[in-house]
């Protein structure tokens, strides 16, 4: 079985047609949505869908998913954000790979929603950095196997790039796969954000792991609704 985390603060423009679209796929699943603390209607959301559980944590999305992860019973930890669609057919492979000892962690290529040519740059530059490194962004679907993901301690308690942190310890262990068709992100935040703006920040993520110069404070990685 698959649970799916999907960790959410103020997610009400997204959630929707995120759940509702995953509830379309075949497969075996369980769906956590994990709440840090949104103000909008995220909470009545997710508590008016049957087929998903909620969960409360504090906000920040490293200790929201560790929260998730506790309480999830599947083989298969997938962490899903709340504006990513997950490609058809996705649920019930994973169902497939439960079998292949071989595979213990991996996640999706990924592309932004619109036709934008900028945004399908950052999106081929996050791919590119991915098949090289085999670090997996958060907006990619990273899936891990539960015994794994307890193993090596869940997210780092950090408030930011908690995913790539994650990442690295779990490259020293495994090789993860990166699967096709794409995960599809919303690109409304990259856009309210300017998307030249989201390519800078693309570019310093990738010069940080390759290169380990310093990434850009906090403030340049706000929360944008």
């Amino acid at each position: 079985m698959v649970s799916v985390i999907i960790p959410a603060y103020n997610e009400e423009k997204a959630l929707p047609r995120t759940l509702h679209l995953l509830f379309q796929q075949s497969g075996r699943y369980e769906v956590l949505v994990v709440d840090g603390g949104s103000q909008d209607r995220t909470v009545l959301i997710a508590s008016h869908e049957p087929r998903a559980r909620l969960l409360i944590a504090p906000k920040g999305r490293a200790m929201q998913m560790n929260v998730g992860a506790k309480q999830a019973g599947g083989e298969w930890l997938l962490f899903l954000h709340a504006d990513t669609i997950l490609p058809d057919g996705a649920i019930a492979r994973l169902n497939e790979l439960e079998r292949d000892p071989s595979v213990q962690a991996g996640g999706f290529l990924h592309r932004f929603s619109g036709n934008d040519w900028r945004l399908r740059l950052i999106s081929w530059l996050d791919n590119f950095r991915c098949r090289r490194s085999r670090i997996i962004y958060g907006d990619q679907a990273m899936f891990v196997r539960r015994a794994l993901f307890m193993l090596l301690g869940g997210f780092p308690d950090q408030l930011i790039l908690e995913d790539v942190g994650f990442c690295e310890q779990l490259a020293q262990v495994t090789t993860p796969v990166l699967l096709e068709p794409p995960v599809i992100t919303d690109s409304r935040k990259f856009v309210t954000m300017g998307v030249w703006r989201s390519l800078a920040r693309v570019l310093l993520i990738i010069l940080h792991l390759e290169l380990r110069v310093p990434i850009l404070p906090r403030a340049f990685f706000r929360d944008i609704r």
